[in-house]
Formats: structure tokens, C-alpha cells, sequence
């Protein structure tokens, strides 16, 4: 079978990516951005079922009720446009009833297909709108006020909030982070069972990248790796996190 090779493609977008999180005021129009989510569906998706749908937000007033549910952060806060991506089994449900089908899809399993479908979809979008030009940037924030973000896009039941993109006319380059070397994430067969001096050299780069060396001393830690586990993400704020997603996949009747 012979190789497809895509030679257009600029192939060091992938070496030098970056996110950004400072956006001109130039608008996007409704071309673009049907233009590039016609591109982005074509992204790999379970038994082409297109499990997704996408909340474009651009009227100034809506943008900042929704920053307020990102924090405010300046990546949501100075962007045209803010896509919130959800996993989306209404519209093939719905599909699926009026076709007289039995819709078997109110339930966990289905809650997982639907978000691996959003994902991959939400990056999809991410590769094509800078391929041509514009920055981006994820909203990890997204599931801390999933059911905020939900019950003001109006969501129905099968639909949750997954992902969500900032996109527009980058302010600058933005900064590059650290990496991992493949090293660290490729198993061959098995998973392969690194020892502790092996784990420490896997993540030597994050304790070595100058950020965060700053961020340790910043907030008296001894290392990185607390700052991101104590300050960052602490356990009290994961658990409650989880608990309020798991509480609005039930209202969403992806739990019975």
C-alpha cells in the first residue's frame, strides 16, 4: 500500500506549537469558522456517529458570562470567539426514536464514546484554525462549572460540556513549554515498569525548565511535582470537581 504524504502540510507546526492566550480584537466571521469545523469533522469518530456538537460564542455580552465560568482568565477574556465543545448523544438519539430505533445510549459507556468523539473533534478544530493562521487555546477549566457552563448554552439531556476553545488573532507567539521525551510515555508490548531513578529521569526536564524552578520557589515547595499536586490541582478540588461532574451526568441521564 503505497504512503500518503501531504507535503502542503507544514510539517514544524507540530515541533513549534504553542497555545495562546492573548488575542487581538479582530473578529472571525461565520465563514471561517463554518470553515473550519466542515474541516474538523473530519476527524475520526465512533461508527461515524458524530457524537459532538459545537457552542459558538461571540456576542460580547455572552463572552463575558462565560469568562466568568473560565475564571477570567486572559485566554477567555480577550478572545472573539469561545467554542465549547460537548459530547452530544441527543441528536442521535433523537435521530435514532424518530426512525423507530431502539436508542440504547442513556448510560456510562455512551458518555465516554460521546467525549472521545468531542475531544478528537476539539482538537481537530484546534490543528486546522492554527494550521490557517490563528492561535487557540484549551479552557481547562471547562469541568470545574460544567453545569454553569451547561444550564447557560442551554444544554439538553445527553449533552455535556467537555472541552472548551479559545480562538482569534494571536497577540504574540505565545511561550513554549517543556516536554517529555517520547521516552516517557512509549511501552513497546507491555507496559513497562520504570524504577523510581528512572521516573526521576523521565521528568527531569519539568524540574530543570525555568518556569517552573521559579513557580517552586514562588510558592515554598521543594519541588515541582507539589506544586502542581498540592497547589494547582489539590485533592480537595479534584474531589469536588468530580463530584459535581459525576452529579450533572446524572442530571444529563448519561447515569440511571
Amino acid at each position: 500500500m503505497k504512503i500518503r504524504k501531504f507535503h502542503h502540510m507544514k510539517m514544524d507546526y507540530f515541533e513549534n506549537r504553542r497555545s495562546c492566550r492573548n488575542f487581538t480584537n479582530t473578529s472571525i466571521s461565520d465563514e471561517t469558522l463554518y470553515d473550519i469545523v466542515r474541516k474538523a469533522m473530519r476527524a475520526p469518530t465512533c461508527g461515524n456517529m458524530q457524537l459532538y456538537s459545537v457552542i459558538v460564542t461571540k456576542d460580547s455580552e455572552n463572552l463575558s458570562a462565560l469568562a466568568n465560568f473560565h475564571f477570567n482568565q486572559p485566554a477567555s477574556t480577550t478572545a472573539p470567539v469561545i467554542l465549547t465543545i460537548c459530547a452530544d448523544f441527543n441528536r442521535f438519539t433523537r435521530w435514532c426514536e424518530i426512525n423507530n430505533a431502539d436508542a440504547g445510549f442513556d448510560n456510562f459507556h455512551s458518555f465516554i464514546t460521546a467525549l472521545t468523539d468531542a475531544v478528537i473533534f476539539a482538537q481537530q478544530i484546534v490543528t486546522v484554525a492554527e494550521m490557517e493562521g490563528y492561535g487557540s487555546c484549551y479552557l481547562g477549566t471547562v469541568n470545574y462549572n460544567a453545569k454553569e457552563i451547561s444550564e447557560f448554552l442551554q444544554l439538553p439531556d445527553l449533552v455535556v460540556p467537555v472541552a472548551a476553545l479559545s480562538i482569534g488573532v494571536a497577540q504574540n507567539e505565545g511561550e513554549k513549554v517543556e516536554r517529555l521525551e517520547p521516552e516517557a510515555v512509549l511501552h513497546f508490548e507491555k507496559y513497562r515498569k520504570d524504577g523510581d531513578d528512572k521516573i526521576i529521569e523521565l521528568h527531569k526536564i519539568k524540574d530543570e525548565f525555568e518556569p517552573n524552578k521559579a513557580f517552586v520557589k514562588e510558592n515554598r515547595k521543594e519541588n515541582i511535582a507539589q506544586v502542581i499536586s498540592e497547589i494547582r490541582y489539590p485533592r480537595s478540588m479534584n474531589e469536588k470537581v468530580s463530584e459535581s461532574f459525576l452529579k450533572l451526568l446524572k442530571e444529563k441521564k448519561f447515569f440511571n
